[in-house]
């Protein structure tokens, strides 16, 4: 009975260890977590009004810095680009949207929604403006990635949101946390991309930076509002009950139509990246033949994955094992691919693959021998390099030894001597003297003594020194 009695105190003492571990954890866990103590509400929502307008100041900072993105775009600079988003105030309306639908402000969300429409007008005609008249009108890599979103594109403007409210809800607002999410979220590059496609006339290019653009400010805006209702940000008060309900029916639908079509954009990129996992899965582990390299590019248009096959000819039958398989796939059931041999399509005629073969040893051959003629180049550009080095030297020591001289010139002149058929190079040295510092008389002189010297010093075989002619002697 004793011994029972024992155990059960055991128990229970290792019950109460138990929960004690628990309850630590949880306390622990809460104070590391747990932001609503630490945020000022009331604050937060003026700091997020004063950041709306896009009057004055506000204005002019943004046309500068659209200006000075547009050029980091168009010089592929990322550092340019960065700088840029670091002073542009491109983030205040798109806040104000998502607090204004989470407060039931409608006076905020109207605000927001204008000036928002502002914003992207503006910057639209700043970055068209310079686009327009910049004489480099070529498409860099930095503008490229702009063009076309991602999954990755949704998940930076999420969690670079929930960043954004968060830092500008706690009590003294964390300025870096700020700035590092107005460089990740990369709101300006989509919208200079945007006014070069309008510029060019490229709706492409137009449309893809605009739907980056839409998913980076949708998710902001969203990640903002869920945020704001978590902390229990204080709704605003109306006077009267008709006026409350009118405002909350028009907060709900702009709640309706900024989360409809984040959820629609989601599911879209995520889906698309999963085609194109999908893809680098079957290129990785099926089109593999001996003395063959394959590569590949998908055309979201045209649903269709082209395949180039380089090297040997595969078989009609690989081929077809091959579009049996990728027809098997779950991922790619919408998507047709097209096998390339060397140039060809596999609904097409091959031809000579050993023509094709040959053509590319001799586009090899040919880089080759482009490649031999840039180091000759850089090896006679060196050689020029060294000698103007020389010459310096030269020429210093010659003024040192003879210091009546004004100037010394060199040049190599070649001559041809007809009657013994020989070709000869004479270092030729045009010297001049400074008026008032020797005779006329002791010139030759000199002349004489400084060709000896300069014949010994560069060790030629013929040096020959000529004395430059002044104007009008």
């Amino acid at each position: 009975m004793e011994k029972a009695t024992k155990e059960d105190n055991a128990l229970e003492e290792n019950q109460k260890a138990i929960i004690g571990i628990w309850d630590n954890t949880k306390d622990f866990l809460h104070k590391l977590l747990d932001i609503r103590g630490d945020s000022d509400r009331n604050e937060t929502i003026e700091s997020v009004r004063k950041d709306i307008s896009f009057q004055g100041h506000n204005a002019w900072i943004l046309v500068f810095s659209i200006f000075v993105a547009s050029i980091g775009l168009n010089v592929s600079s990322t550092a340019v680009v960065i700088g840029a988003m670091l002073i542009s105030p491109l983030m205040g309306p798109i806040v104000g949207m998502g607090l204004g639908v989470a407060i039931n402000d409608g006076l905020m969300l109207r605000r927001s929604l204008i000036n928002l429409g502002v914003m992207v007008g503006l910057s639209l005609l700043t970055a068209t403006l310079y686009f327009a008249l910049t004489p480099i009108s070529s498409l860099t890599p930095e503008l490229e990635a702009r063009t076309y979103p991602t999954i990755l594109d949704v998940l930076i403007a999420i969690f670079g949101g929930l960043a954004l409210i968060v830092a500008k809800a706690k009590k003294g607002t964390i300025s870096n946390a700020i700035a590092g999410v107005a460089i990740a979220t990369a709101l300006m590059p989509p919208l200079c991309t945007a006014g070069y496609g309008i510029a060019e006339g490229n709706l492409q290019h137009f449309s893809g930076a605009m739907y980056l653009f839409s998913i980076n400010t949708v998710f902001i805006g969203l990640s903002t509002f869920v945020v704001c209702k978590m902390l229990g940000f204080p709704m605003v008060k109306y006077a009267n009950q008709k006026q409350r309900k009118k405002v909350s029916i028009i907060a709900t639908v702009v709640g309706i139509l900024v989360l409809a079509p984040s959820i629609y954009l989601f599911v879209q990129l995520y889906q698309l990246e999963v085609q194109k996992s999908a893809m680098e899965t079957f290129m990785e582990d099926y089109v593999q033949y001996d003395g063959t390299r394959a590569t590949s590019e998908y055309d979201q248009l045209e649903k269709q994955l082209d395949i180039v096959l380089f090297g040997a000819a595969v078989p009609e039958t690989i081929l077809n094992q091959w579009k049996a398989k990728f027809n098997s796939i779950k991922e790619l059931e919408n998507i047709t691919p097209v096998f390339y041999q060397g140039s060809v399509p596999d609904n097409g005629n091959y031809g000579d693959i050993a023509t094709i073969q040959e053509d590319r040893i001799n586009d090899i051959k040919m880089l080759q021998n482009q490649s031999q003629k840039i180091a000759l180049l850089e090896t006679e550009l060196s050689d020029l390099k060294d000698g103007d080095k020389e010459f310096a030297r030269l020429s210093e020591e010659a003024y040192l030894l003879y210091p009546e001289l004004e100037s010394i010139a060199y040049a190599p002149s070649v001559t041809k001597n007809f009657e013994s058929k020989k070709t000869d190079t004479v270092d030729v040295f045009t010297i001049s003297y400074k008026e008032s510092a020797i005779k006329p008389k002791d010139r030759l002189t000199i002349n004489n003594r400084l060709g000896k010297w300069l014949k010994y010093r560069i060790q030629a075989d013929s040096v020959v020194v000529q004395q430059l002619a002044k104007p009008g002697k």
